[in-house]
């Protein structure tokens, strides 16, 4: 019997080493910063800066699926909070999920209807060619000091261009450019509205004056490429496709184009 517990206690011995050891092993495991974080949050649990830290951290590092676990675990803790919603809400969007994306803004405006949610929404309905992106868009251009007047025309436009009325579209993209002649989302969505209907001369004359105001406008610079490109200039194209590049080094549609020319 004397024998059996000094086996006994030789293996809980060992066990408690094992877990040990594995604890260890799963500490070094973690990068430095999120450890950091990770205590941080723990020893300030109810700081909503620090857990938006932490968010942020995955978000920026590409893990979508532990942002979205301890923004929900925020939630848990306060289910009235609008900013953990429209956290939520853009960490879905950017991960490709535009349904649940939807609803979290929603979620959102229905606890507090601010003006950035609303045009978030907007934007995302529109998109998605849901016809109360024009609802939103008139309650933006009705709302006493909301200055929102460019969101809610270009929201307007973003509609009727993923709904296939392009020159419907391209009327509301002329008037937010005339409203603020700086407004780059403006110029490229008139461009890509132009390009879908193969008036690329004309497309690529618009994004000209686009880059000349604002000469990083990586986009301007790759959808420039595309126009070249249909156009079978290759030079061009290509001279613009790595334009885009030199601005934004991750820019993966200018690196895939590249490759269509054979260019790594």
């Amino acid at each position: 019997m004397t024998k059996f517990i000094s086996y006994f206690i030789c293996a809980i011995v060992l066990l408690v080493s094992s877990c040990n050891n594995s604890v260890e092993k799963f500490d070094q495991a973690i990068p430095k910063q999120e450890k950091e974080l990770r205590d941080q949050v723990t020893q300030y649990p109810d700081s909503t800066v620090i857990r938006e830290n932490l968010i942020q951290y995955f978000r920026e590092n590409g893990n979508y699926d532990q942002a979205l676990f301890e923004t929900d675990v925020a939630i848990k803790k306060d289910s009235m909070s609008d900013r953990f919603q429209d956290i939520k809400a853009t960490l879905y969007f950017e991960n490709g999920d535009t349904l649940k994306a939807v609803q979290c803004f929603e979620k959102a405006i229905s606890i507090n209807p601010k003006i950035e949610y609303i045009i978030s929404l907007g934007s995302l309905y529109a998109e998605t060619k849901n016809p109360n992106a024009l609802i939103l868009a008139d309650a933006l251009l009705s709302a006493k000091g909301s200055n929102a007047e460019i969101q809610a025309i270009f929201i307007k436009g973003l509609y009727f261009s993923y709904a296939g009325e392009k020159q419907k579209a391209i009327n509301y993209f002329n008037k937010c450019i005339e409203i603020d002649y700086r407004n780059m989302m403006a110029y490229r969505e008139k461009v890509i509205c132009l390009f879908d209907l193969a008036q690329y001369e004309l497309a690529l004359d618009v994004m000209k004056n686009a880059v000349k105001i604002q000469n990083t406008f990586d986009e301007g610079y790759y959808w420039m490429g595309r126009c070249y490109e249909k156009l079978d200039k290759r030079k061009e194209a290509i001279e613009n496709y790595q334009l885009a590049l030199q601005i934004d080094p991750y820019y993966i549609e200018a690196k895939e184009a590249l490759k269509r020319f054979g260019i790594n």
